[in-house]
């Protein structure tokens, strides 16, 4: 195993390497730069332009230097000083704006996660042991319309419904009194208070398609020689499908940590958009539109990593839950 893990780690390099070269290309190919942007958006706005200005903030940054030695700039200042580079719209360092971002991101996508795993997990094998019962129809029902209706419409529904009857605003994840309050019990109440909202929006599309995937695997386990020479041997029925058939159905389950950790980034935009919520999806979309390219592409160079690393501890997991699955 631990030969298999450092052979990952050595393919990762490489892999590393073309992601950040074809997101730092694929950033610089829309025509103009983050300056481009902000004269046309000071031009509409009737401000004038001094292109003496304009002039000398090309040259600081660089920004008529070829690809090849912007893209060093940037790597270079990566690997050498953990310097991920400056955001010309915030006028920050792209690192200080990714790491206070990433908090809230995490506590959102990881309580969305366990949601999801923990309504998808016995709905699915209810429904695959209870096959064309009257509880497998109604969860297929409210499966299908949870896959059907977007999760911005969700988002704008039930920030709706708790405003009108619960008197709750459920915009952001704090209330007035405790935005940029230090921690205290009362601001954890009050973020738990706010998280339920889009950890439900979040996860109602996950959880309705891990049902649907959990009920069709099983329901093809259960069918296996195996399980009917352990029903005919006499074990008790919960025995019989917990111990192996759920065990192997539960792949997909496994297999989901490779594209849920770059979802930390770039899931559901639009929903954090809606809902407030001061997550790195809204983040990376500014950066895309103003063509801040040192956020936008450390953005996508993080999503690599995570991707790489969610495939590598989904794989491992495999190994360990199916026997069938072996190192190479």
């Amino acid at each position: 195993m631990l030969r298999y893990v450092i052979k990952r780690l050595i393919y990762m390099v490489p892999t590393l390497f073309g992601i950040s070269v074809i997101a730092f290309l694929i950033i610089q190919l829309p025509p103009g730069d983050y300056l481009t942007s902000m004269i046309a958006s000071m031009t509409d706005s009737g401000q004038a332009v001094d292109p003496a200005q304009v002039a000398r903030l090309r040259e600081i940054y660089g920004f008529d230097d070829p690809f090849y030695v912007q893209y060093w700039k940037w790597m270079s200042g990566i690997l050498l000083r953990g310097d991920f580079g400056y955001s010309f719209e915030w006028n920050r360092p792209v690192s200080e704006l990714i790491w206070e971002r990433m908090g809230s991101t995490l506590a959102i996508s990881i309580a969305s996660l366990l949601f999801v795993w923990a309504v998808a997990l016995p709905i699915g094998i209810y429904s695959a042991v209870r096959r064309h019962s009257i509880g497998d129809h109604v969860f297929t029902f409210l499966g299908f319309i949870g896959l059907a209706i977007p999760n911005f419409i969700l988002a704008l529904t039930l920030m709706y419904l708790t405003y009108r009857y619960l008197g709750q605003s459920v915009g952001g994840l704090f209330s007035p009194e405790y935005t940029g309050a230090p921690w205290s019990w009362g601001k954890f109440v009050d973020f738990l208070s706010h998280l339920w909202i889009p950890v439900i929006i979040i996860g109602t599309s996950g959880t309705a398609a891990l049902i649907r995937i959990m009920r069709a695997n099983l329901s093809d386990e259960l069918n296996k020689p195996y399980v009917i020479t352990a029903r005919a041997k006499g074990l008790p029925s919960h025995r019989v499908i917990l111990k192996y058939p759920v065990r192997i159905a539960l792949n997909p389950f496994v297999s989901a940590i490779g594209w849920v950790l770059p979802e930390l980034i770039s899931g559901v935009t639009i929903t954090a958009i809606v809902l407030n919520l001061p997550t790195a999806g809204p983040l990376l979309l500014r950066s895309l539109v103003s063509q801040d390219m040192y956020l936008a592409g450390s953005f996508i160079l993080l999503m690599g990593v995570l991707t790489l690393i969610g495939m590598l501890i989904s794989d491992l997991l495999l190994a360990l839950l199916d026997p069938r699955i072996r190192f190479h």
